[in-house]
């Protein structure tokens, strides 16, 4: 079907980690429904093409940044591509703003594109996230800043119906134990113990997310003393993931990708913080800040990616957190 002559497009950026790419999902759809007549291509690591499935209008671009795409004449040849493929670019949304999203809107800018580039609030990080004189109170939203973005270039958004959801007859709830970084990462031994108390007190499965190599095998070892477990992963493409996810009663994950996967799908997660804090505008989409289980320490958060090293040298953010505290969460949604 032809498109009508108001109908034009616009490029969105966001080169990251799937957790990240993953939060500008449910915005891009809320401005496409607000936008009828606009398509948005997505430029984003090449792998996470699954996230794009099924929504009209959002043309999902693959950017190989450690291959054909590698440095300022990768980029170069990432830019000229876009260009070949979709000429009609009228507008750039930079929800990155890092050295290589820079350099592609460079590329538009020059030829009198306009462009829009998202504002990361890094001053109020850095109090929230400093060791003296802490200021420590919410902060925008990654969603909202991903909105402002696409409000700067005119366009507005609106709600957009969950996505449709068919839930088996027995209960599903999913464990992702694992984060990039140890600071966000619950101690193995005590998502055991939260494993043990569920399988002990409610009837239903329990599905095992993880990601490398190394995950997976540790998941397995589980799986070997408790046969009631599923590991679901590294036996499964991104896209067959993300329909087990969709099916899910609840989620127990980290601050990471599994958190927003599940948000994606109106999944209810529990969410286990560290060394980060849904203060600093990570919460998954959507989720209720009673979801969220943490303790109040006075050096919470530390940082807010969970880069940093525990300086107290402890992780009592995460070796105080009784497990009961996640299971009893569990079981009040379980409980509907």
């Amino acid at each position: 079907m032809a498109k009508s002559r108001s109908s034009h497009t616009i490029l969105a950026i966001r080169f990251s980690a799937m957790g990240d790419v993953a939060m500008t999902i449910p915005v891009m759809r809320e401005v496409l429904a607000a936008n009828p007549e606009l398509t948005i291509v997505f430029v984003t690591n090449k792998n996470w093409g699954a996230l794009c499935e099924g929504i009209p209008r959002l043309v999902f671009y693959p950017a190989d940044l450690k291959g054909v795409h590698k440095g300022v004449p990768g980029l170069y040849r990432l830019f000229a591509a876009l260009r070949r493929d979709h000429p009609g670019i009228s507008a750039v949304a930079d929800l990155h703003h890092v050295l290589r999203s820079r350099i592609v809107r460079s590329f538009y800018r020059f030829l009198g594109i306009p462009v829009a580039v998202i504002d990361k609030g890094r001053a109020g990080k850095k109090a929230l996230t400093r060791k003296e004189n802490k200021v420590l109170e919410p902060l925008e939203t990654t969603i909202s800043r991903y909105r402002r973005v696409f409000a700067a270039l005119g366009l507005q958004t609106a709600a957009v119906a969950p996505v449709h959801r068919q839930l088996p007859a027995r209960k599903q709830v999913g464990i992702a134990p694992f984060a990039t970084y140890k600071e966000k990462t619950y101690p193995l031994a005590k998502m055991e113990e939260v494993i043990r108390q569920l399988l002990e007190r409610e009837e239903a499965d329990i599905l095992l997310f993880g990601g490398g190599h190394h995950e997976v095998e540790q998941l397995q070892q589980l799986a070997e003393k408790y046969p009631a477990l599923t590991v679901v992963a590294g036996r499964h493409s991104l896209q067959q993931e993300l329909n087990i996810i969709s099916q899910l009663h609840v989620m127990v994950s980290m601050d990471s990708a599994n958190m927003h996967l599940a948000s994606l799908f109106g999944v209810p997660v529990v969410s286990v913080w560290g060394a980060t804090h849904p203060y600093a505008g990570f919460m998954g989409f959507g989720q209720p800040e009673k979801n969220a289980v943490q303790i109040d320490l006075y050096c919470r958060p530390c940082s807010v990616f969970g880069n940093k090293p525990c300086f107290r040298g402890d992780h009592a953010c995460m070796e105080q957190l009784a497990p009961e505290r996640v299971v009893e969460r569990v079981r009040e949604i379980l409980a509907g």
